[in-house]
Parts: C-alpha cells; sequence; structure tokens
C-alpha cells in the first residue's frame, strides 16, 4: 500500500511545526507533536503534558496510517509519490481530500483546475489566512509539479536564536516575522526595532508568562498562543467600545477591559455560586419593588378597574 515518504513527512512537520509541549491552537483546542489534537485518535493532549521527539514522529506516522493515507489512497488511486505526499499534506491540513474538488480535475488531467481549486481551502475562522494561501501553493507545487519549497528542513532544523533576535522553527517570509512582531508589541512585549526579526527576550518573557517552553523560538505553540491572546483583547476591546458608546454590557454589568482574566465558573466553590445566586435575587426583589413604588400612581391608574383594592393601596403611599 503506498504511504507517505519521509520526504512528504518532512515537508509535513515544517508545515504544521513540531511541539513538545502541549499548547492550545488559536482555537483553544489542547495541540501536542505535529499538530496532533484528540481527534486525531492517537493520543489526547492536555495541559502540561510533554513528549519526546522520537513519541512525536511515532505519533504522528500512527495518525497518518489510521486515518489520512487511506482517505488519499481511496480518493486518488495509485499516484506518483510526491502527488501522494503532497495530497496527504493537503488532507492531513483540512481533512477533506473526499469532497475537495481539486480532485476530479486532477484525475481529468487538468492541472490549471486542479490549482485553482486547491487555492479555494486557503480559510480559517471564516477569513483568509496567509500562511494556508503560502501552504496550499506549495501543495500544489508538489502534486503538480513535483517541485518541493527549500524550506522543507526547517523544522527538523529550526533556527537556533542568537543573543540578540529570536529563532524561527517555522517558514516565515521577513513581512509575516514584522506582523509578529507587531502583534507582541501590541501587548506589550518589545519585539525591537530590526526589520524580519524579533528580540529574544521579548519571546522568552512571552513564552514563560503563557507557560509554553521557554526557547526563544518562534514556532506553533509560540504563534498560536499569540493569536489567541491577540483575538480575544481585540473581542474585549469590541466590548469596551461598545459599551463607551452609550450601550450597557448584558445585566448591567462594565465591559471588560483588553488583558482582563475572569476566574472560570466552573472552578468556583458550589457554596459561593448559591451564594452569589442568592444575592443576585434578593437585588433584583428590591430593584422590582423600587420600581413598583416609584411608578405606583401609573400601576394603579391601570389596575383600577381590575383590581381596585390594590389600585387603592398603592394609592395610599
Amino acid at each position: 500500500m503506498q504511504s507517505i515518504s519521509p520526504k512528504g513527512i518532512e515537508y509535513l512537520e515544517s508545515a504544521e511545526g513540531v511541539v513538545l509541549k502541549a499548547y492550545r491552537d488559536p482555537v483553544g483546542i489542547w495541540t501536542i507533536g505535529g499538530g496532533l489534537t484528540a481527534a486525531s485518535g492517537v493520543v489526547t493532549p492536555r495541559a502540561g503534558m510533554v513528549i519526546t521527539r522520537k513519541e512525536a514522529s511515532r505519533l504522528l506516522a500512527l495518525a497518518l496510517k489510521r486515518n489520512y493515507e487511506p482517505r488519499v489512497r481511496k480518493a486518488l488511486g495509485r499516484v506518483a509519490q510526491h502527488v501522494f505526499d503532497g495530497s496527504t499534506s493537503f488532507d492531513y491540513n483540512t481533512g477533506a481530500i473526499h469532497r475537495a474538488s481539486w480532485v476530479k480535475a486532477f484525475r481529468n488531467n487538468n492541472p490549471a483546475k486542479a490549482r485553482a481549486k486547491i487555492m479555494l481551502w486557503v480559510k480559517g475562522g471564516g477569513r483568509v489566512l496567509p500562511g494556508l494561501k503560502r501552504r496550499r501553493r506549495e501543495e500544489a507545487d508538489i502534486i503538480l509539479l513535483n517541485k518541493w519549497p527549500a524550506h522543507i528542513s526547517i523544522a527538523r532544523n529550526p533556527a537556533k536564536p542568537n543573543v540578540a533576535f529570536a529563532g524561527v522553527a517555522i517558514a516565515l517570509t521577513p513581512g509575516e516575522i514584522d506582523k509578529i512582531a507587531e502583534g507582541f508589541r501590541s501587548i506589550g512585549y518589545d519585539p525591537g526595532t530590526t526589520p524580519g526579526r524579533i528580540s529574544l527576550i521579548a519571546v522568552s518573557d512571552f513564552q514563560r508568562k503563557y507557560d509554553l517552553t521557554v526557547d526563544g523560538v518562534i514556532g506553533k505553540a509560540t504563534l498560536s498562543t499569540l493569536q489567541r491572546e491577540l483575538d480575544a483583547r481585540k473581542s474585549a476591546k469590541k466590548g469596551a467600545g461598545g459599551a463607551a458608546g452609550g450601550a450597557v454590557a448584558a445585566g448591567g454589568g462594565q465591559a471588560v477591559s483588553p488583558g482582563t482574566s475572569l476566574p472560570d465558573p466552573t472552578t468556583l466553590d458550589p457554596a459561593l455560586l448559591k451564594w452569589i445566586g442568592a444575592v443576585g435575587g434578593a437585588i433584583a426583589g428590591v430593584y422590582l419593588l423600587y420600581l413598583a413604588w416609584h411608578y405606583r400612581d401609573m400601576i394603579a391608574a391601570r389596575i383600577a378597574n381590575h383590581l381596585p383594592r390594590t389600585a387603592k393601596f398603592l394609592r395610599s403611599f
């Protein structure tokens, strides 16, 4: 049976990044190794989990054998090795080769249409992501031209940081690094002013605060954590802007300031939650009584024909 080649695995790991300590991806899903989540069926990442590089390779190979290689074989049949490698990378990232329209175009020997269809798979969270555009271009080149990107070894040999700048463990352009630097700057970590480079101190401090491996290397875990933090602050800022414009947050509360961390309700003591509920109910009851007293004349007028005694009682205050 056809399976992915060592070269294909090397590309896949370079695209996914290999992280040996569990981290949460941009949408909060626990991930480890070469992008493995609980959905892979081979590992259940959890907070604090650490694996070896050898174990990461073993788990990735197991996931490919169980889930992805069979689906690629079924969709394409027997194909050239480079086609199988690039297609496996596509399915590993999307889980959708069985329904991707580019497969039909490829099998009909229409490479131009196949490339165009591959390039439709570039959205994440409803928006086009530059990283996915680059990956789809690379996969299309591998599948259609047997053309491999020059950076396929970068994940196995991540750039080591020097005394001034952070290293990079996945393929990033200088422009993308500059955007990452702006992300660090926006949340209070000084990336420095050198184009295409980011301060080693900034990256290490960020990793330390968010319980990542502190190695001064920008990889999948660091980028995912940074993205989640930026998204969280953007949402909080949007909520704060609405409150400033005159709207009141649900329940009359105030909007949360960017960076504020609220306790998880599931971690609170049940007795405390019960007490909070009781106090909230009492406050609501007092407020309703206040409204009834404040608008007693209006209420009395409305109910006079149906509840004359109650109306008379309200007018007596």
